[in-house]
């Protein structure tokens, strides 16, 4: 059964997208069954995913109206991963959802028939608490929140936490955090070391080890359509990710042996 995380950010630019993708691949590569799911309607995942996001026949959206079943809208991509993808067409769901009584249900439902095909379930959310990432919350066991060690970061990580508590507490009681990611980093720079060591002393063991740097091939893989492992596998961000489908997966099979002891 698929262990399903969503990877969010009420704040734009800090790398989600980069995130989802990167780390669908990586943890392809290590024979992982990958879904990735795009809920936002830049479709920039999809795009990322070599996926062109104006030519696609069945999206989300046909999904989440449904108007079409799971299987009709997965398809593969060149990095051995499966994605929904998703383009502008979406705001019509984020719009029917928020009339809908069950609006919040819906993706959960959705992928509800579909989780025993895959190990890991990434979904990416647009830069807001809107509907489409409340959708994404409930249905999701984890969170993954991908940041920037800068001035407002905590400020926005703590107003993120916040709506993860409602979500939990009113819909989905299992809902945890699954890690705090440092995107973009710069070591020569003094504010983002002193984020950093402040998201250290505040969240513990939930800051992933692994850091992903500012790189010029991470930058430049999603204009080709391509993840960094698939431009450039020796640049340092693709070991980066790489290195943190790594620590997820250990600390996935060791939540998994602990509750089977």
């Amino acid at each position: 059964m698929a262990k399903i995380i969503a990877i969010v950010n009420q704040k734009g630019g800090v790398g989600k997208t980069t995130t989802c993708v990167n780390l669908s691949a990586s943890l392809a590569i290590t024979n992982q069954r990958v879904l990735l799911v795009d809920m936002d309607p830049q479709g920039n995942a999809t795009m990322g995913a070599g996926v062109n996001k104006a030519e696609l026949q069945f999206s989300n959206n046909d999904l989440l109206m449904g108007r079409r079943l799971i299987n009709e809208v997965v398809r593969e991509t060149l990095a051995n991963f499966d994605i929904i993808g998703a383009n502008s067409d979406l705001t019509e769901a984020e719009i029917s959802l928020i009339k809908d009584p069950n609006g919040k249900m819906v993706l959960k439902d959705s992928l509800q028939t579909w989780k025993s095909n895959y190990d890991f379930i990434l979904i990416d959310c647009p830069p807001s608490l809107n509907m489409l990432t409340i959708n994404a919350l409930v249905a999701s066991d984890s969170v993954l929140v991908p940041m920037q060690c800068e001035y407002y970061a905590l400020e926005g990580l703590a107003s993120l936490l916040n709506t993860i508590e409602q979500i939990k507490a009113a819909i989905n009681p299992k809902l945890v955090i699954e890690g705090i990611l440092r995107t973009m980093y710069d070591n020569r720079n003094k504010l983002a070391i002193e984020v950093s060591k402040q998201l250290i002393e505040h969240f513990g063991q939930k800051v992933y080890k692994t850091v992903v740097p500012r790189n010029v091939r991470l930058a430049e893989a999603p204009s080709h359509g391509l993840p960094a492992l698939m431009y450039d596998k020796r640049s340092q961000g693709a070991i980066a990710y790489l290195v943190l489908a790594g620590e997820i997966l250990r600390k996935h099979q060791q939540i998994v042996k602990t509750s089977a002891e």
